[in-house]
């Protein structure tokens, strides 16, 4: 996968509001494989869909990605040995020293993209209608749906779902909602009001832990508002809730990673990574054979670094317990 394959396949992971991190790399040293402009598409669960550079680099990417994708900052990398680069690596730089046979090098900048929030208000009201307008002006992405028009697909996990249809099917709406497991589901209404929609679902076998989770009625409390006015205290409850972590981040949580392609290398299918003990670059056990010594196995990046350690083990396990 490349140019416009990568290009395709972020777009397909923005739809799905999956969380991924784009590296790009910004300039090479020959003869390393990869070009400058080579893109690759990393997933939080470790997928990686295009080209980044060989077994050397891709592992560190990989890792280095989901560090990017975890804490939403990008990073720039340089791939190689230190006195490749001298005392002209800038600051703010993070330098991998990595030892390949071709003895090439990378740069690499790998940049977060997180999905936007999701909002479904479920409802023609003028209320609805102004808070998905809201919504939208915070570039949220939002779905303004009318009671018979929303089906338990239309949200997931991570959605944020206000139902708003004041009176009309309430109940038969709102057992849809809670199908799907939002990461938030509020209910417009009175407390009297909600207090009968839940007693109905809950006599019709709605388990109570999912009814709890209801939030009834939805918003801050801001006293007697007019449909404006509730608009933004719905608005303003989920800013807050969002800004306190109290939900889930968009495309992180449970079901960020349900929909990934088969076929393609997750992290959780392969054996768990581990240091060549030779150069000190982390390897892919997947991608290598392991070399049985004294009870352990050892992995390495290339055919060199396997080779100088069964030449003389002693010097690298030695090295490996001094750091």
């Amino acid at each position: 996968m490349e140019g416009m394959d990568v290009l395709e396949e972020m777009g397909e992971l923005t739809r799905r509001g999956q969380a991924f991190a784009l590296a790009t790399v910004v300039w090479r040293q020959p003869p390393s494989s990869s070009q400058p402009g080579a893109r690759a598409v990393i997933t939080a669960d470790g997928e990686l869909h295009g080209w980044i550079g060989g077994a050397c680099a891709e592992p560190v990417v990989i890792r280095e990605a989901q560090r990017v994708i975890a804490e939403g900052t990008a990073r720039l990398l340089l791939l190689g040995t230190p006195d490749q680069f001298g005392g002209t690596v800038p600051d703010g730089m993070t330098v991998i020293p990595i030892s390949c046979q071709s003895e090439g090098a990378l740069e690499i900048y790998i940049e977060p993209v997180v999905p936007v929030p999701h909002l479904v208000v479920i409802g023609g009201s003028p209320m609805a209608r102004t808070l998905a307008s809201l919504a939208r002006a915070l570039g949220w992405r939002t779905d303004l749906v009318d009671g018979p028009d929303f089906v338990t697909a239309s949200a997931d996990e991570r959605s944020m779902v206000v139902v708003a249809t004041q009176g009309h099917d309430d109940e038969d709406v709102l057992t849809r909602a809670v199908a799907a497991h939002p990461a938030y589901l509020g209910l417009v209404g009175s407390r009297r009001r909600g207090a009968t929609v839940l007693g109905y679902l809950a006599d019709r076998g709605v388990a109570q832990q999912e009814l709890d989770r209801v939030k009834v009625p939805a918003g801050l409390d801001l006293g007697k508002t007019t449909h404006q006015e509730i608009a933004v205290a719905i608005l303003a409850e989920l800013v807050q809730l969002r800004a306190s972590g109290a939900l889930p981040a968009p495309g992180t949580g449970a079901g960020a990673g349900a929909s990934a392609k088969p076929g393609k290398r997750k992290a959780a299918d392969r054996p768990a990574e581990a240091v060549d003990p030779v150069c000190g670059m982390t390897v892919a056990t997947a991608s290598s054979r392991p070399l049985p010594h004294d009870g352990a196995e050892y992995y390495f990046c290339c055919a060199g670094c396997r080779q100088a350690f069964e030449q003389d083990p002693d010097a690298y396990i030695k090295k490996e317990t001094r750091c």
